[in-house]
């Protein structure tokens, strides 16, 4: 449908489809002290916008949702289509809150003790 459009529609089209993508999403790839938005994201990658970002990211970076840390991704592979930076990622991994326990809490634990009135 779109092929029967003249060119520089269909590349309005693309541009208000990108911007309208670039405006909705909150997630953001952070490399050292810059920023790129995410455009996409699926389970082993995500898409940049190739305009906006390095020609090829590899390494450690860090995805944040608006200014909470959510994930770290190993980028082991990124390529350019249509316009868009796609990277593979090898490994992701949720970012906690806290550190991790290195003992097991048993559920039904009490959360404090109570002591008694003391006496002299």
């Amino acid at each position: 449908m779109l092929e029967s459009l003249p060119k520089e529609v269909r590349d309005g089209l693309d541009a208000a489809r990108k911007r309208d993508e670039r405006r909705k999403s909150r997630l953001r790839v952070k490399v050292g002290e810059a920023a790129f938005k995410v455009l996409r994201f699926w389970d082993d990658g995500f898409a940049l916008d190739a305009g906006l970002s390095p020609a090829k990211l590899r390494g450690l970076v860090d995805v944040y949702d608006g200014s909470r840390h959510t994930f770290q991704c190993l980028i082991v592979a990124s390529s350019i289509e249509d316009g868009e930076l796609l990277c593979d990622f090898k490994r992701v991994t949720a970012v906690a809150d806290r550190a991790a326990l290195d003992f097991w809490r048993d559920e039904n634990a009490p959360v404090g003790y109570l002591t008694g009135p003391k006496r002299n």
